[in-house]
């Protein structure tokens, strides 16, 4: 057991009472509370910031997601695209093209 009075400079009516010790749980608990809303507050500026200066790239973007969707619209020779969809299925599945069947691809 840990004897006090051999502790130099310890005096035991400097000893916390129960109520100071509450206040300093409270005061960490407040700060760390205070700290989480300020990280949300930051956060939901940031977003907002960054929604504000991302509205013209937004714009290019359908832009241009438009011009790609035209290009893709007309394939016009199906074959070479079954057999191009085809390759890349096998070299991803690490299998030989005649090892696998695609019975149908449809536009999504």
């Amino acid at each position: 057991m840990l004897n006090f009075a051999s502790i130099q400079g310890f005096d035991p009516s400097t000893v916390q009472n129960g109520s100071n010790t509450l206040y300093v749980t409270l005061m960490g608990i407040g700060i760390v509370f205070f700290g989480l809303v300020c990280i949300v507050v930051l956060c939901t500026l940031m977003s907002a910031i960054f929604k504000a200066f991302s509205k013209g790239e937004k714009q290019e973007v359908k832009q241009s997601a438009n011009v790609v969707t035209e290009a893709n619209a007309k394939i016009e020779n199906k074959q070479e695209f079954v057999a191009a969809v085809s390759a890349a299925i096998a070299e991803e599945m690490g299998a030989d093209v005649s090892a696998i069947r695609i019975k149908s691809i449809k536009k999504i």
